[in-house]
């Protein structure tokens, strides 16, 4: 019964969603970029573990493991909003 009923809410069609382009994924690599080199000044003590290997050190303030992992997730977060965004507004198709 209750499946039924979950299948009658379902839409009978899919709407459109965004397709796989380099513009978007440009456009996460930049935003990840970006939010670690704000988020290694950021951060009260990014240099606490394990340091990321990174082929410019100084450049990200030499940070951890945990501070690249974390920033790197913040800025695929940020990175599918502005793509969804700029999506919707109809600038990426």
């Amino acid at each position: 019964m209750t499946d039924s009923i979950l299948l009658a809410a379902v839409q009978s069609t899919v709407p459109d969603t965004v397709k796989w382009s380099w513009t978007g994924s440009a456009i996460i690599i930049g935003t990840s970029l970006l939010i670690l080199f704000i988020a290694s000044r950021t951060i009260r003590f990014p240099q606490v573990g394990p340091k990321m290997p990174l082929p410019f050190p100084s450049l990200f303030n030499n940070p951890s493991v945990g501070t690249v992992l974390g920033s790197v997730a913040l800025g695929h977060i940020v990175g599918i909003g502005i793509v969804l965004g700029l999506n919707n507004l109809g600038i990426l198709k």
